[in-house]
């Protein structure tokens, strides 16, 4: 079982991307809750050279809550992340966290459905991206 949804993206760049990946998250009900810049800190704390790679956490509020009604420790693996990632041939990927594969570990029937929608909702997003 895979641990994420992606898909590499020709006709954008960097920022168009990051655009992209956050109005449709945000039509799907999503805020970004956190915006890290990979390559900035790396430079920044080891001085060392890397690729633009940003992480966007993602998280529905609603779902948030219900889920966090049902299971008050499932907060260590929230928010949801999404990774806007340029490889060297210029080409844009981006992935989003499978909500499933990553709960994988809590032993709570009555998440399911919350997490089979937050699921398909990032599949929807990785899929509409152009």
């Amino acid at each position: 079982m895979s641990y994420y949804f992606n898909k590499i993206l020709k006709s954008k760049n960097f920022d168009e991307a990051i655009k992209q990946v956050t109005s449709g998250l945000r039509k799907e009900g999503f805020g970004v809750l956190t915006e890290i810049d990979v390559k900035e800190t790396l430079k920044k704390k080891l001085d060392v050279d890397f690729k633009r790679y940003t992480i966007l956490g993602a998280c529905n509020p609603n779902s948030a809550y219900n889920i966090l009604q049902k299971e008050d420790k499932i907060g260590v693996f929230l928010p949801c992340n999404v990774i806007v990632e340029e490889h060297e041939n210029g080409d844009i990927e981006v992935v989003a966290v499978d909500p499933i594969a990553s709960f994988a570990a809590v032993k709570n029937d009555t998440i399911g459905c919350n997490l089979i929608d937050i699921q398909q909702k990032l599949i929807r997003i990785i899929h509409n991206l152009d």
